[in-house]
This record gives C-alpha cells, sequence and structure tokens, in this order.
C-alpha cells in the first residue's frame, strides 16, 4: 500500500492511485472474462499459463484466520471479514510495519553523550547489519534519537531458527522499548557453540560503534536459546563485564551447568520461566537460586511483586535478583515487556 501510495493521488478508501485503479478494472474484467474460459493470451491455451505481469502491478490476497490478533503485522489492510489486501509497485520492496517510540530526553539532560559527528549509525530503523562472521542484526533508535545523548542498549537474543525480524514480531518489545529511550538490537539465532556465543556478545561491541550508546547500560534479554545466549554472556570470561543486567527467558540452563561455573561480580538478574516449560523444567528455579547465592541474597526471604514475580532481599549492593514464574508453553515469549523495561531501566552493575 506504501509504495502504492507515493506513485501518486490516490481514490477510495483504500487510497489506490488512480493509475493503479484503472488498471485494477482492467484486472477484474479480464479475470471474469477468464473465469468464462475466453482466451486472453493465447487462443490455443486460455487455462491457467503463467504470464510476465505487463504493468507492473502485483495484487496479493489472504486469509487470517484470527483477524482479532495483533501479535504479528502485516503491510495489509484488513477488511471485514479477515481479507488481506495488499498492493506494492514490483521491485518496490514493501518491508516491514515497525513502530517506534518518541524518547523524552528531559531526564538526560547533561548525560555524557558522544561528540556530533561521532556515530555514524542511521536513526530510526537500520536493517541488515553484519558481524565479521556474518552474523545478521537489526538495530531500532527511538524516533527522535539524538546521535549526542548516550543512550542504554538492549540487546535481544533469538530463540532457536528464529530470524531477527522474527524475533522482533516475537518479543514485541520495540515500541515500548524505544519509547523509554532504549536503543534496541535483535540479531539472528545461531547454533548453540561457545564460537557462536561470542560471535553473538561482538554485536553490543559493534553497536557502540556506530550508534550513541552507554557502554554501563547494556542490557541482554532472550528467549530458550536466546535468555541462554543472554545469561551465559553474564557469567563466561571475557563477557561478564559487558552486561549492566539480565532477563533471560526459558534458559536451557541448570543447576549441574552453573554447579561448574564461578560467580561473577554481582549482577541484576531477572529470570523468567514457566511451571509448564517441558523443554527445561524446573530450570528456572535452578537458575535463579545460583544466581542469588551469587548476588549474596538472603535466600529464605523473597517478597512477591505486584506483577507476580518474586525479589530476593539482601543483594549485595543494592544488586537486584528476580524470579517470574509463568504458565504459558516453553514455546511462548513471557509477555512482561513493561517489567523488564522497568527491571533495566532502575537497576545495573554495582
Amino acid at each position: 500500500m506504501a509504495a502504492l501510495a507515493a506513485a501518486g493521488g490516490s481514490i477510495g478508501e483504500l487510497g489506490i492511485p488512480r493509475t493503479a485503479a484503472a488498471a485494477i478494472d482492467d484486472y477484474l474484467k479480464n479475470n471474469a472474462q477468464y473465469a468464462e474460459k475466453a482466451a486472453l493470451h493465447k487462443a490455443s491455451y486460455p487455462g491457467p499459463k503463467p504470464i510476465p505481469p505487463a504493468k507492473r502491478l502485483a495484487v496479493v490476497a489472504c486469509m487470517d484466520a484470527q483477524p482479532e490478533k495483533k501479535e504479528t503485522v502485516y503491510p495489509c489492510k484488513l477488511l471485514r471479514g479477515g481479507l488481506l489486501i495488499t498492493l506494492t509497485l514490483l521491485g518496490a520492496g514493501c518491508g516491514e510495519d515497525i513502530e517506534l517510540g518518541e524518547a523524552s530526553y528531559s531526564a538526560d539532560a547533561g548525560r555524557v553523550g558522544c561528540a556530533p559527528g561521532t556515530r555514524k549509525g542511521s536513526p530510526g530503523i537500520a536493517n541488515d547489519q553484519s558481524t565479521p562472521d556474518g552474523i545478521k542484526y537489526n538495530v531500532r533508535t527511538p524516533l527522535n534519537y539524538n546521535p549526542t545523548l548516550a543512550h542504554p542498549l538492549l540487546m535481544v537474543y533469538a530463540p532457536a531458527k528464529r530470524t531477527r525480524m522474527s524475533s522482533e514480531r516475537f518479543t514485541d518489545l520495540t515500541r515500548e522499548a524505544t519509547r523509554a529511550g532504549f536503543i534496541v538490537v535483535y540479531a539472528d539465532h545461531r547454533r548453540l557453540s561457545p564460537s557462536a556465543i561470542i560471535e553473538l556478545a561482538t554485536i553490543p561491541r559493534l553497536v557502540v560503534q556506530k550508534w550513541c550508546i552507554d557502554e554501563e547500560r547494556i542490557f541482554l534479554t532472550g528467549h530458550s536459546d536466546g535468555g541462554t545466549v543472554a545469561m551465559g554472556l553474564a557469567f563466561i570470561s571475557g563477557t561478564k563485564d559487558m552486561p549492566a543486567a539480565i532477563a533471560p527467558s526459558a534458559v536451557g540452563i541448570n543447576k549441574r551447568d552453573l554447579s561448574e561455573r564461578n560467580c561473577p561480580d554481582p549482577i541484576s538478574v531477572m529470570v523468567m520461566h514457566s511451571t509448564k516449560d517441558r523443554l527445561f523444567p524446573g530450570y528456572g528455579v535452578e537458575s535463579i537460586e545460583w544466581w542469588a547465592a551469587c548476588n549474596g541474597c538472603d535466600l529464605k526471604v523473597k517478597d512477591t511483586m505486584d506483577n507476580g514475580c518474586v525479589a530476593y532481599r539482601g543483594c549485595a549492593n543494592g544488586i537486584r535478583t528476580l524470579y517470574c514464574e509463568g504458565d504459558r508453553s516453553h514455546s511462548k515469549w513471557p509477555g512482561l515487556n513493561s517489567a523488564i523495561l522497568e527491571f533495566f531501566m532502575r537497576t545495573g552493575r554495582s
């Protein structure tokens, strides 16, 4: 729709350009003839024969069985009955409907930032960035991004087999996080291995080179494999000093895995896990108990928060250690976006 709207004046409820509307009238007429088995392009073969487009216009119709759901946003016009129609000039590209938030910078006056002209990263939507080893990632800034102010960075690692775009739709963090002043980065999934995790750890450092980032406020989250990466980077030598706080979900790290690790310096942790996680049952409780011990918390005294999460008391240096237990399946994001962002905004490494 956006590509057609850019082509000229529009008419009708759908905003179709006049030239396209005339073409569509022709298509409808031809389609009626085709339905009657009239010979439109070759008298000897009136059936469904592929032919190259003559007018560089594509019309695609699809059905959404659940039109009320907003989890996946398509560049289509939702019509009555769940019919989706999208029109785009061939070769023009269509892209995804990504909504950025406008940040309020009033509270950030005087924050140490970046000298003008030193950060060349594009404002808004920056797709198809890449690590040296070819891991693709996308960057999202606030709509009113100021390249001289240092922003908190929210790094989102993808679940198994998900791309950076799919992970963005899955977590639905972009609008709320950019409105809160974060720069958000989504990376493609890589099959877990020590080398893959180290390569995924380079992404925040690459982003710092192009966008104005507060390096004391780099935050990591992710789901399943992505949560495992986020958690692992907080205790692996060489990367454990990078994150200020982590909020992993549905991690595949249990007590036995952690028993082989040395505690890092205290760091704020928000572990999210489900009682219905059949893939990693009980891993959330096991991992948060390890973190609470590492953070010097009182393991016997906890407070239940308004959002249902549990907060350990007495953690070292005011560090926050939270456990949020849900009842969704392993494949579902916990949906605690506001709580995650509030946690990151309030906490950081001591």
